[in-house]
């Protein structure tokens, strides 16, 4: 028997000012299954999420919810419909709590009037339970990192009531592989009980373990639909991009130098007692590529904000080039020649009110000043030279930053630090959401980076990633440094053991 229909898009079309996000797109959504949709970032996937939620009106086009013609005019209406998302750019409200941020919306009262706190306090400790992931319902969402605010995220839209299609746009883009499994046995669960489930990722073998149905758009088009068992990745990779290239890691042979950087005994106190960070010590050679690995929570990005003089309270030692220095603050580091690519690009690596160009020199605009004014000439060649050199697809640099994709996006963010001429890349997630294409990409750029002599550590949780493009890798956990691997013994099995442990560091051959 064929599957049932849940949802059905018809013939939807999206008209930007100059853009043509959706031609005619066709998309099933089967009742109980999970319905993967993939394409390269620009191929419209989001912006034809955004219309079945409400988010956005399609210009053209029909949708039908349960065989019935429907239109979603907000998202109050979706979320009457049972309609939910979870989107890739989180959606949360950062001045409140866990609890406030889960139940907008959709509060409890009494007497119509009255908000019941503590049932919302109950409710979302039971939905962080099921998450297995016990957050305070109390903390404030600012307070959060951001694989904590996905789970929150994740726990706001489970919150919904009659919930019959679930729109998850890169839901583990900032998980660990624990936290995954927890995501797809919450899955399991929703399929059980009969909600269809969107599943947006840009990780191929998840699509291949959790999916049922594959939808593939490119450049606003509908490629093509299959059932997931009957397909690889090759096809995937065939339809998303036009050819059958599927490693996107190409790790060159280079020449390492002399050590750049030293950091010994790195520590930073929690508030409320323990260390964030307890007594780190690493190096970095020019020219080289430095993994970091470990679960969320492990210390990784608190690692980079330590370097960035973002943390007064760190103690240890740090050498540049066998000097000793004190961070203090993030322009004294970017004169030093550090440059910080953040995890979350929207909130810490872009300013969205801004356009391209300003968005590339934010970080480098006394390059471009005499005095009090700017050299306009001067500061459009250096942008002019750096969308060249990054390959970033940009049809007019005065457009806003959002206009892009998110992997031109993150292109930008790169530039930006690029710009400030460093001479050590702070990358956390540097692929986080973004496409197999665009990976290809910044994978390329970090490996001329460090062919140019740039010392470069690159935090990521996608193990095959770290693995390939590393020269060495150290291990994270609970604060402490757990394992130093280089070579053929960097494997998934050494990561992952090193990753899951707290307390004792593994023995290993140090690469001099």
């Amino acid at each position: 028997m064929a599957d049932e229909l849940c949802l059905t898009a018809r013939k939807i079309i999206k008209v930007y000012p100059g853009t043509l996000a959706l031609n005619q797109v066709d998309f099933n959504v089967y009742r109980g299954k999970v319905n993967v949709l993939i394409g390269e970032n620009g191929a419209g996937k989001s912006t034809l999420m955004k219309i079945i939620a409400g988010i956005e009106q399609p210009t053209e086009g029909t949708i039908q919810l349960n065989g019935e013609t429907v239109r979603i005019r907000d998202t109050r209406e979706a979320d009457a419909m049972g309609i939910g998302i979870i989107h890739q750019e989180l959606n949360l409200f950062p001045n409140l709590t866990v609890a406030q941020n889960i139940f907008m919306g959709r509060e409890y009262t009494r007497g119509g009037i009255l908000i019941e706190h503590k049932k919302h306090l109950e409710k979302t400790r039971n939905l962080l339970a099921r998450l297995e992931h016990p957050i305070d319902p109390n903390i404030l969402v600012s307070d959060l990192r951001v694989g904590q605010q996905q789970i929150v995220e994740i726990a706001k839209t489970m919150a919904q009531q009659d919930l019959h299609v679930l729109i998850m746009d890169e839901p583990t883009s900032s998980l660990s592989t624990a936290e995954v499994e927890v995501l797809f046995r919450i899955i399991h669960e929703l399929k059980a009980q009969g909600i269809s489930i969107v599943y947006i990722s840009h990780r191929l073998e998840e699509i291949l373990r959790i999916g049922d149905y594959v939808t593939i758009l490119r450049d606003g088009r509908f490629i093509a639909e299959e059932k997931v068992r009957k397909i690889d990745i090759p096809w995937i990779v065939r339809n998303m991009v036009g050819h059958n290239e599927t490693s996107f890691i190409h790790k060159q042979e280079k020449t390492m130098g002399d050590e750049f950087l030293r950091v010994e005994s790195l520590t930073l106190p929690r508030k409320g007692g323990g260390d964030l960070l307890d007594h780190v010590s690493f190096t970095l050679r020019a020219g080289e590529i430095l993994g970091v690995y470990g679960l969320l929570g492990s210390g990784r990005t608190e690692l980079f904000e330590c370097l960035m003089g973002m943390h007064p309270a760190v103690t240890g030692d740090i050498y540049l080039e066998r000097e000793k220095i004190k961070p203090r603050s993030i322009p004294e580091q970017i004169k030093r020649g550090f440059a910080h690519i953040p995890e979350d690009r929207q909130r810490e690596g872009l300013v969205q009110t801004l356009s391209i160009a300003k968005n590339m020199t934010l970080a480098s605009l006394w390059n471009y000043t005499r005095g009090i004014h700017l050299i306009d000439k001067k500061e459009n060649a250096s942008i002019t030279k750096t969308i060249e050199e990054l390959e970033i697809k940009v049809a007019d640099r005065n457009l806003p930053i959002l206009s892009l994709s998110g992997g031109n996006q993150q292109k930008v963010v790169i530039g930006k630090g690029i710009l400030t001429a460093p001479r050590i890349l702070l990358l956390d997630e540097p692929t986080r959401g973004i496409d197999v294409g665009a990976k290809a990409d910044v994978f390329h750029l970090i490996n001329k980076f460090a062919a140019q002599g740039m010392g470069i550590i690159m935090v990521a949780s996608e193990l095959k990633e770290i693995m390939a493009i590393s020269d060495r890798v150290i291990v994270l956990s609970n604060g402490k440094l757990t394992g130093e691997f280089c070579g053929d013994e960097i494997t998934e099995e050494a990561l992952v053991k090193a990753s899951a442990i707290g307390h004792s560091t593994f023995k290993v051959k140090n690469i001099s």
